[in-house]
């Protein structure tokens, strides 16, 4: 062997040895598939979270998004109770919903209660909760106390509002004439019945909503507070600077959920009626509300095509709020980011 030969074998042979010992993967080896065990765990990582998840999903879609294709589907027919042949209508029931003056009546009622519930509402739980806020004593008890409302039976409530606004008997009237003002109709009157029907929905909300702002204002840093208090900043100040700017977001969820509850007020106005076994909302429809409205179609003159266009109506306008409150939250957020 040449001293050339030998001179090259001893210059690789340390060179396969480092390239041996450098740590690096040997790329011409193959790889070992994974085994069973390996595999089972990836899948468990990768598709576990949507089986945990999945019974939410079915159930909604067996109890919620079924009923309401099938009612948008029952919607395009004229569909009565005993028709086993429903005839095929197209948009008509909505040509004729939008055409229709008691539809409108309802809606225009719909609104007024829910504007003259949820103002005053919204008002006094926020008050509620400054006051829940503060260093009481059993605090724990008045926080329950405020929800008692929202716990009794809405039928109890229902009977003891129509008592107390009852035209002859009632003790709202009894005051008014004790302070020398005339008797109201309270039922027959469209405007003072829309404020019994809202001063019923203030009276079971207000609380839940009250508790709901306080877990908001107990969210807020104490250190806010402090800061603000070092500066000088007087109590009213603090509230109006501080406390209000941060609970934004969930007076935005508070209003929307409102809104949304107003829309689809039923028992309020059907409890309130010196006839409850009718859905007229009064003689005249004076405070017949949509539900009351899509209610009295479908199981007064089965007619249930009719009824599930409402419900369509009725499920856009809730759609169209929904979108305004993502709309305004997403302002509010960009806005707190630029700051």
């Amino acid at each position: 062997m040449s001293e050339a030969t030998l001179d090259v074998g001893e210059r690789s042979e340390p060179a396969h040895r480092a390239s041996a010992g450098s740590g690096e993967p040997d790329r011409r080896q193959p790889r070992s598939r994974p085994t069973f065990r390996q595999r089972l765990s990836q899948w468990d990582v990768k598709y576990s979270p949507y089986l945990y998840i999945a019974p939410f999903f079915i159930l909604f879609g067996v109890v919620g998004l079924f009923p309401l294709l099938y009612t948008a589907y029952v919607s395009l027919y004229d569909w009565e109770l005993a028709d086993d042949t429903p005839t095929f209508l197209g948009l008509e029931n909505y040509v004729t919903l939008f055409g229709d003056a008691q539809f409108w009546n309802a809606l225009v009622n719909t609104v007024s209660i829910f504007v003259l519930s949820s103002v005053p509402q919204l008002v006094i739980a926020v008050f509620l909760a400054a006051l829940l806020n503060t260093k009481l004593r059993a605090p724990t008890g008045w926080r329950v106390a405020v929800l008692l409302p929202y716990v009794v039976s809405l039928v109890a409530v229902g009977l003891i509002f129509s008592n107390l606004f009852g035209s002859n008997f009632g003790l709202i009237n009894s005051l008014f004439e004790m302070v020398g003002l005339d008797r109201i109709d309270w039922q027959a009157n469209r405007f003072a019945s829309h404020i019994a029907i809202a001063t019923m929905v203030n009276w079971r909300w207000t609380g839940y909503n009250a508790l709901i702002v306080l877990a908001a204002m107990q969210a807020i840093p104490k250190d806010i507070y402090e800061a603000a208090l070092v500066d000088g900043a007087k109590a009213v100040r603090r509230f109006f600077s501080i406390t209000l700017p941060l609970l934004r977001p969930t007076l935005i969820f508070v209003v929307v959920t409102s809104t949304i509850g107003g829309l689809q007020i039923f028992t309020e106005p059907k409890l309130f009626d010196a006839r409850p076994g009718l859905n007229t909302g009064g003689s005249s429809g004076q405070f017949q509300t949509i539900t009351l409205y899509m209610y009295q179609s479908a199981f007064e003159n089965l007619d249930f095509g009719y009824a599930s266009a409402i419900a369509w109506v009725l499920f856009v306008l809730i759609l169209a709020i929904a979108m305004i409150n993502f709309v305004i939250t997403r302002r509010l957020a960009s806005t707190g980011e630029d700051r």
